[in-house]
């Protein structure tokens, strides 16, 4: 298995655990959930992003938006995913 493949299977592994702990928790914060993932799976799934802020790595953000694509969305005010309800727009976009 190649790096790059190794790299996707393990981003995977991430976002079904995100997915997990949304539904245990009915919301998922980034500003926390990226500490989380250093803790758990290790820091080459995050990012130091343009404001100096820990966050998601690509490759799992487009692994949990492949688990969660119509089921979630992405609140970018408050930085945190939660489940979709009737009244929210469909699909999530992160930043």
């Amino acid at each position: 298995m190649s790096d790059s493949m190794k790299s996707e299977h393990k981003a995977t592994q991430v976002a079904e655990w995100m997915l997990e702990e949304l539904k245990r928790h009915g919301k998922l914060y980034q500003d926390t959930l990226v500490f989380e993932i250093v803790e758990k799976f290790g820091s080459q799934f995050t990012h130091e992003n343009k404001n100096g802020n820990l966050a998601l790595r690509k490759e799992v953000l487009a692994a949990f938006g492949k688990l969660t694509k119509d089921s979630v969305v992405w609140n970018q005010a408050g930085r945190f995913w939660w489940k979709h309800m009737p009244s929210d727009r469909l699909g999530w976009k992160h930043d």
